[in-house]
């Protein structure tokens, strides 16, 4: 007697997949790029004694000043991690919204991704953090900013673009 249900077999996939909220999608991207960079962050000044929270109040020291982050504790460290989430959720919905009308965005994410990753760079590190920030950097670090620039590059750019081509189907 043949069984007709296979214990260990994969639901078949429905004709056609629902997508989640777009509001949901860039929400997820934007935790799923954040908490790379920030992992990223967390991992390298860790090696200089550097403890996580005081990466998170560094984010929130871009508007509060330092001595005010530094001095808020986990407060100041959660208001970083937000405003952070925040702001990559933001680089992923302007990713999004640009590859709805620019065919290139979904067909190149490699390059586009790539591309995109060190803009968000330059914008973040070279101008706006030195030139508006309430605590700019004391100083050039060359070896970090060229790893910041290569996280932005792997770890931003590149998976929001291939989020925004999983979005869309491919190259429609």
């Amino acid at each position: 007697m043949k069984a007709t249900a296979r214990p260990f077999a994969f639901p078949r996939a429905r004709a056609a997949r629902s997508r989640p909220a777009l509001w949901a999608w860039i929400a997820l991207g934007g935790l799923a790029v954040g908490s790379a960079d920030m992992l990223f962050a967390m991992a390298w000044w860790a090696q200089s004694g550097t403890p996580p929270v005081r990466i998170l109040q560094s984010i929130w020291a871009w508007f509060a000043g330092r001595e005010a982050a530094f001095s808020g504790g986990t407060a100041t460290a959660l208001t970083g991690a937000m405003t952070y989430f925040a702001m990559m959720s933001a680089i992923v919905a302007i990713y999004h919204v640009a590859a709805r009308d620019h065919r290139v965005l979904r067909e190149r994410p490699l390059l586009m991704g790539a591309l995109y990753g060190a803009a968000w760079f330059v914008l973040l590190h070279v101008v706006v953090v030195p030139l508006f920030s309430a605590a700019p950097p004391k100083r050039f670090l060359p070896d970090w900013n060229l790893a910041c620039l290569l996280a932005h590059v792997v770890l931003i750019g590149i998976p929001t673009a291939w989020m925004s081509r999983r979005w869309y189907g491919g190259t429609r």
